[in-house]
């Protein structure tokens, strides 16, 4: 909210984070200031957006270590130079979503949907952190404008298919699904949730099927044996079902047996 404080303080009012800046409505001496105010430069007079980009990138490899609040302190500071970072604020909101911080991911995804209103990935992002407050509906408005902005992506599909099975409406995720597989097909969530929503079903055969692509493409997927093992059961064959429990329990002692 840094950059749209100072441009009030300028005299223009910005009603939502989904209304974008546009250069046309600021008369050119606010423009300069507020270019002014959101690109600062060290005392050696160089532009800090270098300094804000070494902060983000650390930031970006201690969230793969998940050293999450180092991390946001990252984040934070890459901002704090470069505050129309919309990248910061995606990395910043993202690692909140693996905190289980979901409110204060949203602001921040808000915040880089207002600075670039024409990426997809931080609707999908806020779209995740949505579906993780279960908040079905609104997620599903999230992943509808990342297809929208990028059609030829498949995470937004696989995300509203997500959205649909939680609503329990799994003819409309197999659909979702089916196009995330179509523009990837290496995409190993997609099937796993396509074989889900397909057990959900009671079409256990084609279950199976989705849970062999997820284990040839992933062997060591452990859900999708045990997953597997019970749409086997399902069936009827517990011998199958047995040997799929064992192969999760061989992978993971702590959570493959059930």
């Amino acid at each position: 909210m840094w950059i749209r404080e100072q441009i009030r303080r300028f005299g223009i009012v910005v009603a939502t984070p989904m209304q974008p800046l546009h250069s046309r409505y600021l008369k050119p001496w606010l423009l300069i200031a507020a270019a002014i105010l959101a690109f600062p430069y060290n005392a050696s007079g160089q532009h800090e957006s270098g300094d804000a980009m070494s902060y983000y990138r650390r930031g970006i490899e201690r969230r793969r270590q998940r050293e999450y609040d180092q991390a946001i302190a990252d984040f934070d500071e890459a901002i704090r130079l470069y505050p129309l970072f919309a990248e910061a604020y995606i990395g910043r909101g993202n690692t909140w979503n693996a905190k289980k911080e979901y409110d204060k991911a949203i602001d921040d995804f808000n915040e880089a949907i207002w600075l670039e209103p024409d990426h997809a990935y931080p609707f999908n992002s806020r779209g995740n952190a949505r579906f993780a407050k279960k908040e079905y509906d609104k997620a599903i408005a999230d992943f509808n404008e990342a297809i929208r902005l990028e059609p030829g992506q498949a995470y937004p599909f696989k995300g509203r298919g997500n959205s649909w099975s939680a609503k329990k409406e799994y003819e409309k995720a197999i659909d979702d699904y089916d196009e995330a597989i179509r523009l990837d097909p290496c995409y190993v969530a997609a099937y796993y949730n396509r074989g889900n929503a397909w057990f959900a079903k009671k079409e256990y055969n084609k279950a199976i099927a989705d849970f062999n692509q997820v284990i040839r493409l992933d062997p060591r997927y452990v859900a999708a044996y045990r997953n597997r093992g019970n749409a086997w059961r399902a069936k009827g064959d517990y011998e199958k079902a047995k040997a799929d429990s064992a192969l999760a329990h061989l992978l993971d002692p702590k959570t493959g047996r059930q």
